[in-house]
């Protein structure tokens, strides 16, 4: 079924109608925190001033701040309220290299710099979830309810994990439930479908020789590289379908050919379905490794970077999402923001715009260039084959997702186009709108306990007789210098 806000016959309930007034009175300041992460763009564990802005607005509006959460520096924790349920929203402001571009221009522009930018909607995602929990916090200030509402300004979402070490740090111990969203191109409730991963960097350590004098007496690390990469390619057709495998040079030995090589490196991205086959390759694609050392007469070493865990869904909260979902309607875009967009989408290929629809398992139409449904529960699309850190949450908390419509129809993930739109009026209106929908969320659970309880028993069904045993083992430390080209704080 597909939904717009007139003739649902469902009507807003005070307390909604409320929460969303409180929104409304902040938007301006919220809006400016999102451009101003924009302008800043950040890599994984180096957002430094991003997380400073969000730091210094948990203060500007009455927030007991923890910084460096987990021993994270670019991690900070706000709370508010006392007593009663633990309700944790989650925010991100990490960007991505080589995605720089022009603001607002719909043609290809990198901005001059080190060329980062945030192509994934990340200054929109923290900028929308610290809005939702100030909405929360002054609401139960009003009212004077029992309950506390907290900020998670996350970093690191993008290959680093820093959820997942946040909770094995114990962070999320005592929340009752956590609730966090995406910049998408339609307004819905998350699927609860992501793969499990790690990061995983295989260092071989041969012997140097001249190569063509000596080349007897040369053991080559770079041969030892290569005969991995070509063991993972046959193995691929011996995995789970919908397992995926990527990887990536880091030192390839040298540049010079008469030289062998005696040192070389390789990252591989190791993704499964859930924890259990992700495991399980993790053991083979090891196995791979230590064959072709054996193969050169190579050393090879192994060092985890991250790991994630596959996320849960839980159905209690995803009903009450989708009712607030239901009562909103899509976002209120206008007929500049269908224009803008339509300026997008005409940057994209068929391809893409068609496969927007299908993830969100609705037919395609035609010359539609933003959202303008909501989507039921019971519409299903093509699965999101990505991985997140808010998997290793859903484990232990209670945890709910919503899409916030924020780009055009099609717009890739990870791309120039997306980076374009992030500061466009209609990127405003969505992430107010998701603001909106994971604030009425949170409200729902506080004053509704029997919701919690419902959310803590789903949970509880999914995990029994699978308990959450983390990606991370106890000795990997975050990789706070990943984005820099050094791991050397990770350890196997």
């Amino acid at each position: 079924m597909i939904r717009n806000p007139e003739g649902t016959g469902l009507s807003m309930t005070q307390n909604t109608e409320e929460i969303w007034r409180l929104i409304d009175a902040k938007v301006p300041e919220f809006t400016a925190l999102s451009d101003r992460i924009w302008h800043m763009p950040e890599l994984a564990y180096t957002e430094t001033r991003s997380c400073a802005e969000h730091t210094a607005m948990l203060r500007e509006q009455g927030f007991r701040v923890t910084e460096q959460v987990a021993g994270i520096p670019t991690a900070v924790m706000g709370e508010a309220g006392e007593g009663g349920p633990v309700i944790a929203i989650l925010g991100e402001y990490d960007a991505l290299p080589g995605l720089s571009q022009e603001a607002g221009v719909a043609e290809q522009r990198p901005l001059p710099g080190p060329g980062f930018g945030h192509g994934c909607g990340h200054n929109l995602l923290g900028a929308a979830s610290l809005l939702a929990a100030t909405a929360v916090k002054d609401f139960l200030a009003a009212n004077n309810l029992p309950g506390r509402v907290r900020y998670y300004g996350c970093p690191a979402e993008e290959g680093g994990a820093a959820k997942g070490f946040i909770v094995r740090d114990g962070a999320f111990a005592d929340v009752d439930i956590a609730i966090s969203w995406h910049p998408a191109a339609f307004a819905a409730v998350q699927e609860a479908v992501s793969l499990a991963n790690t990061r995983i960097d295989f260092s071989f350590q041969g012997r140097a020789s001249h190569a063509a004098a000596a080349p007897h007496l040369g053991r080559s690390a770079l041969d030892a590289v290569e005969l991995m990469n070509v063991g993972v390619n046959y193995m691929r057709e011996h995995m789970p379908s919908d397992a995926r495998i990527h990887y990536a040079y880091l030192d390839a030995g040298g540049v010079a050919p008469n030289v062998v090589q005696p040192t070389a490196k390789v990252r591989y991205l190791i993704r499964a379905r859930d924890l259990v086959e992700l495991r399980a390759l993790i053991a083979r694609v090891r196995k791979i490794a230590e064959g072709a050392a054996l193969m050169t007469e190579t050393k090879m070493a192994a060092k985890v970077v991250s790991g994630v865990s596959n996320l849960l869904g839980n159905t209690p909260l995803e009903r009450a999402m989708q009712a607030n979902l239901e009562r909103l309607g899509p976002p209120p875009f206008d007929e500049a923001d269908h224009a803008k967009a339509a300026e997008f989408q005409a940057t994209l290929s068929e391809e893409d715009i068609a496969s927007a629809w299908r993830r969100i398992g609705l037919p395609m139409r035609k010359g539609v260039s933003l959202c303008d449904v909501v989507p039921g529960l019971e519409v299903k699309g093509a699965p999101m084959m990505g991985s997140t850190d808010v998997g290793d949450v859903s484990w232990v908390v209670p945890t709910v997702q919503a899409r916030g419509a924020t780009y055009a129809i099609g717009t890739p993930g990870h791309s120039w186009q997306l980076t374009a739109q992030g500061m466009l009026p209609a990127a405003h209106k969505g992430m107010v709108h998701v603001a909106k929908v994971m604030a009425g969320t949170a409200v729902d659970a506080i004053r509704d306990p029997a919701l919690v309880a419902a959310a803590k028993a789903d949970l509880a069904a999914r995990t029994a007789g699978h308990p959450y045993e983390p990606v991370l083992s106890p000795e990997v430390q975050p990789p706070l210098t990943m984005s820099l080209g050094d791991t050397s704080r990770s350890a196997a």
